[in-house]
């Protein structure tokens, strides 16, 4: 077997706060556990909101709470030329499609069906259209995926001091999810699953709010002939309105707990994760 290889993946699109910092210190506590080794990635495929000084903060934040990453850091900003490659190969395959459909278009368009997230399945408005002049999003033809993929599709789901437990996936419950956006050859969906095989991750230690992306990610994995790790989906920090924390809701940052003399100490205490 190969050696436990884990990683944590923020997107400098905003401060982290303890909801990160969970997961962050969860990943390197299993790692440690694993006797593996712990990555850090940096997922900013995101030109609008991703910046460069954020990339820094994250960096600064991490080592405040005592967390070191072996060097390189992966950007994922520097793998556009992979992702351009994958989507051809799928394209190549008849396996996406390009969209032009916008948000407001598709939520009329469709149906009550939804998918995991509670966006409406989208209904296929572009399906077998030419690819258009403009900008375009390209969508993976969900069915045409799962039938060049028989048998069923699971992975091995883990935690600690439990067996582990095989789940079945089933990525028809996202319908045809964006695989490249408009802007960026590129989706969260399709980069994760092409940067956790290029690094060799073998254990991914996520929150549970992608635990249902878990299926659409082991239908690319099999598409592209790439293994599949095993999954740990931990529990979300929430703040006192049982919301989970996040930058969309301008939830208190590590920064913020720094500059009113909160220890690293005191967080891992917080959070329940031991000192080391």
């Amino acid at each position: 077997m190969s050696p436990p290889r884990l990683r944590f993946a923020p997107s400098p699109n905003g401060r982290l706060h303890l909801g990160h910092a969970y997961s962050a210190l969860l990943n390197a506590e299993m790692a440690r556990a694993l006797h593996g080794t712990l990555l850090l990635r940096i997922e900013d495929i995101d030109p609008q909101r991703c910046r460069p000084e954020l990339t820094e903060a994250i960096v600064d934040d991490l080592a405040w709470l005592g967390l070191g990453f072996p060097e390189p850091v992966w950007r994922q900003s520097a793998r556009m030329s992979t992702y351009r490659a994958a989507l051809e190969a799928l394209r190549a395959r008849g396996l996406v499609y390009p969209c032009t459909c916008t948000r407001r278009e598709i939520q009329a368009a469709a149906g009550s069906p939804r998918d995991p997230d509670g966006a409406p399945l989208y209904p296929g408005t572009c399906r077998g259209r030419p690819v258009p002049d403009g900008p375009h999003a390209w969508r993976l033809d969900t069915a045409r995926a799962l039938a060049l993929c028989p048998g069923p599709l699971a992975y091995t789901a883990f935690a600690p001091g439990e067996p582990e437990t095989v789940r079945v996936a089933d990525p028809a419950r996202w319908g045809d999810a964006v695989i490249a956006r408009k802007d960026v050859p590129t989706s969260y969906h399709l980069a994760v699953v092409l940067d956790d095989a290029a690094q060799g991750i073998t254990h991914v230690v996520r929150g549970r709010d992608l635990e249902a992306a878990t299926d659409l990610h082991v239908l690319l994995q099999r598409l592209f002939g790439l293994p599949t790790p095993r999954y740990h989906h931990h529990d979300l920090i929430r703040d006192e309105a049982g919301d989970k924390l996040s930058k969309s809701l301008r939830s208190e940052a590590l920064a913020a707990l720094r500059e009113r003399g909160v220890s690293p100490e005191a967080v891992r205490a917080r959070l329940g994760v031991p000192a080391r």
